[in-house]
């Protein structure tokens, strides 16, 4: 355990140190002066990486308690008891939570500094973590990862704050969201295979896990400087209908799919979810300050980028927690056979993670992203047709198309939404993306749970949810094509207060050059336009 998190912190300060000196390079001191700014470089250097480390740890373990549970579902259903129901309250009482609270969690990180609000959702994370390795009872155990999910949801967007706050440059800071990406490739990777693996012993340790990583992450994150905070009241309007929604329509989907949707618990849950739905759209409408302000969602770049991070947990999250529970209870594999099945999945994103800032570089964000959903699509939809009795060397070989989607759709498409959004906005922004995650994720579980819950019909369920799944992903490959990978905040304005051959003191339309622009408030980006960046320029 403490091996993994050693490996994993070294690695990480390694490949910061190659993203880092991608900008900075150190002259020969020739002066007192010169030696002090060298030491000043090198220590700003040192620092950005202890914060990128942090970062990493983070995302690790908000991660791994993502995956390392569904191959532990059926030793908890042993110990604690609980049907297929109580099971998904197991995986989506940590992503509803997540999901439902990452919008005010972006807000609360861009008014309080990613520092504090990732220090602190990684302390409750903690305590939450050794509550479910001794939770005592199913119900225990559901109450605990709630808890946990809202403490993940505080972390992930200030986690990806402190690697912006770390790395201003476009081009380290795409490096550096590559090595981000990676603390969750490790434990995508590692996940299944180490749940397996501990559920043998017993499935507490999957969470009790978490502790010594995060107490290397908090000692990691004493050496991050202090962030920029932005007084901005919160929505408590829009967070409150927010989770009514979200927690209304995943109840929805999960007793629709056990007992079918003429119940009227179902029907009454469904008719709240439409009215808070409903509310939380007025709120953002007419709110002064918004979760989901609407100047985000005339970005067309954007928007896109969101879909692509709801239709890739669909897949990649909706895969393992269908393939689980078909593997240990159609094929008869124990908790550990089923992680080694996983596991050339989870390699081979694990594999292209460090890879996949280069690549990106190389041929281009938009073709990575597209090339990544279409490979998902292919093998989610294969795995979809294939008989019961399909080798299992084949679908190991199948699942790795969808493993392929980790590194190629996250890492890019998070670097295309910081170099859209305005760094005042970071936060928010990071929280609307990884909502739209969570939410693919937490949907996926629900709807795919109800298809499997019955066991006349199980494999009929599994072959309904990767062909959902794999319509889904196929949607937005289409949609990626239109990703606009050139857009750059203030571009528009760029050519239009200076035309290429025309003076500034001739340009009428900056006839005073010392008059500031006008700054819009699309929330984009310094002087960023809706022509250009919002959604209806050209890609």
């Amino acid at each position: 355990m403490d091996a993994m998190t050693d490996a994993l912190t070294d690695t990480v300060t390694t490949a910061a140190t190659a993203a880092n000196n991608s900008v900075v390079s150190a002259a020969p001191p020739t002066s007192t002066a010169a030696q002090t700014r060298t030491n000043a470089t090198m220590s700003n250097e040192s620092n950005s990486r202890a914060t990128l480390a942090a970062a990493v740890l983070g995302f690790f373990i908000i991660t791994l308690d993502a995956v390392v549970v569904n191959v532990a579902l059926p030793s908890i259903r042993h110990d604690l008891g609980g049907g297929v129901t109580g099971l998904q309250w197991v995986v989506d009482g940590y992503t509803l939570m997540f999901a439902s609270l990452l919008l005010s969690a972006g807000s609360l990180t861009d008014r309080i500094g990613a520092r504090c609000a990732f220090g602190t959702g990684l302390g409750v994370f903690v305590l939450a973590s050794a509550a479910c390795g001794a939770a005592p009872s199913l119900f225990a155990l559901v109450v605990a990862r709630f808890v946990q999910g809202g403490a993940a949801a505080m972390m992930m967007p200030a986690s990806m704050a402190l690697v912006r706050q770390a790395f201003p440059e476009a081009k380290a800071r795409g490096r550096a969201v590559g090595v981000w990406a990676m603390g969750g490739a490790v434990a995508s990777s590692s996940g299944p295979l180490l749940g397996g693996a501990l559920s043998v012993a017993d499935w507490r340790f999957i969470f009790l896990l978490n502790v010594p990583v995060g107490i290397v992450a908090a000692l990691l994150l004493r050496s991050a400087g202090r962030s920029p905070r932005r007084a901005t009241p919160l929505d408590w309007a829009g967070q409150a209908t927010g989770i009514v929604a979200m927690a209304g329509l995943t109840y929805t989907a999960i007793e629709a799919g056990a007992g079918g949707f003429t119940q009227q618990r179902v029907m009454i849950a469904f008719a709240i979810t439409v009215v808070a739905l409903a509310a939380f759209v007025l709120a953002q409408a007419r709110g002064q300050h918004p979760m989901m302000p609407s100047d985000l969602f005339a970005n067309r770049t954007a928007v896109i980028v969101f879909a692509t991070g709801f239709a890739f947990m669909v897949g990649y999250y909706g895969l393992p927690f269908v393939f689980s529970l078909y593997l240990q209870q159609q094929r008869a594999l124990s908790a550990f056979g089923t992680g080694l099945v996983f596991l050339p999945m989870m390699l081979i994103g694990a594999a292209l993670t460090p890879l996949s800032a280069r690549i990106t570089e190389k041929i281009g964000r938009k073709a990575v992203i597209v090339a990544g959903l279409a490979l998902m699509t292919i093998g989610l939809a294969v795995l979809g047709v294939l008989p019961s009795t399909t080798p299992l060397w084949l679908l190991a070989v199948l699942m790795m198309f969808v493993g392929v989607g980790g590194p190629t759709i996250s890492p890019p498409g998070i670097a295309l939404l910081l170099d859209v959004v305005a760094h005042e906005r970071t936060g928010t922004a990071s929280g609307v993306f990884n909502t739209s995650r969570q939410v693919g994720g937490a949907l996926a579980v629900a709807v795919f749970g109800g298809l499997l819950s019955r066991p006349e019909t199980f494999m009929r369920g599994v072959h309904t949810s990767l062909l959902l799944a794999a319509a889904v992903l196929a949607l937005t490959t289409v949609a990626a094509l239109f990703l606009n990978t050139h857009c750059r905040p203030g571009a528009r304005h760029a050519r239009l207060d200076n035309p290429p051959g025309r003076p500034p003191e001739h340009d009428r339309w900056n006839r005073d050059h010392h008059r500031p622009r006008r700054r819009l408030a699309t929330g984009l980006g310094a002087e960023s336009t809706p022509s250009t960046c919002a959604g209806s320029g050209q890609a």
